[in-house]
C-alpha cells in the first residue's frame, strides 16, 4: 500500500526520536565533492525542498540587505571606516598599532573596495554581501549540529532578522566577523564528529580571519576551543591523538594572528586603563543584547527567549553534550561581556557572533512542537513565525532613516552660513561624518572642533564678528562626561532645531 506523503516524511529513529524530512522520499544524489556535477545539481535544486527553500531564503536575504544600501548618511563609525580606508595598506597597519581599537583587515578590504568609488554604496557593499553569504553558512552548520531542519530556521532567522539587515547596512565589520564565525562553525561541528586534521585546521584559518575582522570575536573563538578541549577530555585521556588535533587549530590560530594578538594585547591594556564613557554595563549588556537579537522589540524578545530555552531542552534531550554546548557558549559569552562591561565600553553589536548560538537553540525548539504535531508544516510555521516577528520592524527600519543624516544636515547648514562663518562641531571627532558631506572650503566657512567648555570658550573669544553655529551630537555626553561643554552651550546658544539626531545651535 502507498503511503501519503505526510507519513512518507517521518523516519523513527533510535531511542523514539522522530525526524521530520521535508524531502520526504528523495535522497540527494550529491554525498561528497566528487558527486557534484550539473545534473546532480540540476536533481537537488528540482527536488529537495531543503535547497529550495534555503535558496529563497538566500534571495530574500540578498533584497533585504541590498535595498535602500545607500539610503542611510555614513554616520560616524563609518565615516571613520572611510577615514582608515582612504589610508595606504601600510598606514592602516600603523593606525592600528597606534591605537585604533580594530583590526585592519576589514580596513583593508574597504580600501580595495574605494577603486570603485567612494559613496554609501560601496562602502557598505562587502558587509551585505557578506550578511547574505551568512545564510546558507548558518544552514550548513545548523545542518551539522543538528538536523536540515534546524538549519534551514536558523537561515530563515538570519535571512529576516532586523538586527542583521541592520548591520549588514553598516560599514563596518561586524557583519565580517559574523560570517568567518559562522564559516569556522560549519567545520568545527564536522571536526567534533570526524576529529580530521582538514576541518580542524579549517577551523583555526577561518578563526583566525574572524579575529583579524573584530578583537571581540576571541570570545567565542575561545569558548569553542574550551568546549572542545572539555568534551574531548575522556578521549584525550584514551588517546593523545585527540588532544594533537585540537592543537592544529589552536596552533593554527596564533601563527596566523601573532602580530594582531600582541598589539591586541596592549589595546586592551589601554582600552581597559578607565572607567568607560559610554556602552552598557552589567546586566543590561545581557538584555539588551538579547532584546536586539530578537528584532529591537520587547514582545519579540520575550517570544524569542522561550523558544531559545526549550531549544536547549531539546538539545539536552536529544544529546547531552548539544545542549552543553549551547549552555556553555552562553554563559562564557555573557559572563565575559558582563565583567568587561565595567572596564571596556560594551554595546550589543560586539557580541552579533552570539546570533549563532541564540538562533541555532530557536530552531532546535521546533523538536518540541513537531513531537506533537507530527507534520512537516510545523517547520513552516516556524519560518513563518519568524517572518511575523520581523515584519513591523522591518516596515519601519525601510521607512524613515536609521542612521543621523548628515547628508541632509550638510544641506542645511550650507543655506545657513554665509562665507567666515563658524562651524563649530561638538565633540570634534564628528566632523568625520560632516566632512564627508559638507566642505568648509566650498562653503567658505570656518570649521573648528571642541569637546569642553574651555575649548568652545577660547574660540568664542577669537569669532570676531562672523556667526558661530554649532553642530553637536549625543556623543558630547561620552567625549566630556563632566557636562561642562553641555552647560556653555546652554548658557550661551540657542537651538536652530535638529536633523536626525544632530542639533545645531547659534549664538544667543
Amino acid at each position: 500500500m502507498v503511503k501519503k506523503r505526510e507519513e512518507r516524511g517521518k523516519e523513527k529513529k533510535s531511542g523514539g526520536d522522530i525526524e521530520c524530512n521535508l524531502d520526504g522520499d528523495y535522497t540527494s544524489p550529491i554525498q561528497s565533492f566528487q558527486d557534484i556535477t550539473i545534473e546532480t545539481i540540476k536533481s537537488v535544486i528540482m527536488h529537495s525542498r531543503y535547497v529550495q527553500s534555503l535558496i529563497v531564503l538566500t534571495i530574500i536575504g540578498f533584497f533585504l540587505r541590498f535595498y535602500n544600501l545607500g539610503f542611510n548618511s555614513l554616520w560616524l563609525d563609518e565615516a571613520s571606516t572611510n577615514t582608515f580606508a582612504v589610508m595606504s595598506l601600510s598606514g592602516i597597519w600603523q593606525a592600528t598599532a597606534g591605537g585604533e581599537f580594530n583590526p585592519p583587515l576589514f580596513y583593508w578590504i574597504e580600501h580595495l573596495m574605494l577603486m570603485m568609488g567612494n559613496n554609501e554604496v560601496v562602502l557598505r557593499f562587502v558587509p551585505a554581501i557578506l550578511g547574505v553569504l551568512t545564510i546558507p553558512l548558518i544552514y550548513f552548520a545548523g545542518k551539522e549540529f543538528m538536523d536540515r531542519n534546524v538549519g534551514i530556521i536558523a537561515a530563515a532567522a538570519f535571512s529576516f532578522s532586523p538586527f542583521l539587515i541592520f548591520y549588514s547596512q553598516e560599514a563596518r565589520a561586524y557583519s565580517m566577523m559574523l560570517f568567518f564565525v559562522a564559516f569556522s562553525m560549519v567545520f568545527y561541528f564536522k571536526a567534533l564528529k570526524t576529529n580530521e586534521l582538514k576541518d580542524w585546521a579549517l577551523f583555526g584559518i577561518l578563526s583566525a580571519l574572524a579575529f583579524w575582522s573584530h578583537f571581540y570575536s576571541f570570545v567565542i573563538i575561545a569558548a569553542l576551543v574550551i568546549y572542545a578541549i572539555l568534551i574531548q577530555i575522556t578521549n584525550i585521556q584514551k588517546n593523545i591523538h585527540n588532544l594533537k588535533m585540537i592543537a592544529v587549530s589552536i596552533i593554527l590560530f596564533v601563527a596566523l594572528c601573532f602580530p594582531l594578538i600582541l598589539l591586541a594585547v596592549q589595546l586592551f591594556a589601554t582600552r581597559t586603563s578607565s572607567a568607560p564613557a559610554f556602552g552598557i554595563q552589567g546586566f543590561g549588556i545581557v538584555s539588551e543584547t538579547i532584546r536586539q537579537l530578537s528584532g529591537f522589540s520587547d514582545i519579540a524578545m520575550f517570544l524569542f527567549l522561550i523558544l531559545f530555552v526549550i531549544g536547549i531542552i531539546q538539545a539536552f534531550l536529544i544529546e547531552k553534550n548539544k545542549g552543553i554546548f549551547l549552555v556553555t557558549l552562553t554563559v562564557l559569552t555573557f559572563v565575559i561581556s558582563f565583567i568587561l562591561s565595567f572596564k571596556m565600553p560594551m554595546v550589543p553589536r560586539y557580541l552579533i557572533f552570539f546570533n549563532t548560538v541564540f538562533f541555532l537553540s530557536v530552531a532546535i525548539s521546533y523538536r518540541m512542537f513537531y513531537g506533537f504535531i507530527n507534520k512537516r508544516w510545523v517547520v513552516y510555521c516556524f519560518i513563518a513565525l519568524l517572518v511575523i516577528l520581523s515584519a513591523s520592524m522591518l516596515v519601519n527600519y525601510y521607512s524613515g532613516y536609521s542612521k543621523e543624516d548628515w547628508r541632509g544636515f550638510s544641506g542645511q547648514i550650507q543655506q545657513m552660513t554665509k562665507p567666515g562663518d563658524l562651524v563649530v562641531v561638538v565633540p570634534g571627532y564628528v566632523s568625520q561624518p560632516l566632512n564627508y558631506y559638507y566642505s568648509n572650503a566650498s562653503d567658505q566657512t570656518l570649521e573648528f572642533g571642541a569637546s569642553t567648555g574651555k575649548e568652545l570658550e577660547v574660540i568664542n573669544a577669537g569669532k570676531g564678528n562672523n556667526s558661530a553655529y554649532f553642530v553637536v551630537t549625543g556623543d558630547i555626553s561620552a567625549a566630556n562626561p563632566d557636562g561642562d561643554a553641555i552647560a556653555w552651550l546652554t548658557e550661551h546658544t540657542k537651538s536652530l532645531g535638529q536633523n536626525a539626531g544632530i542639533y545645531l545651535f547659534v549664538l544667543a
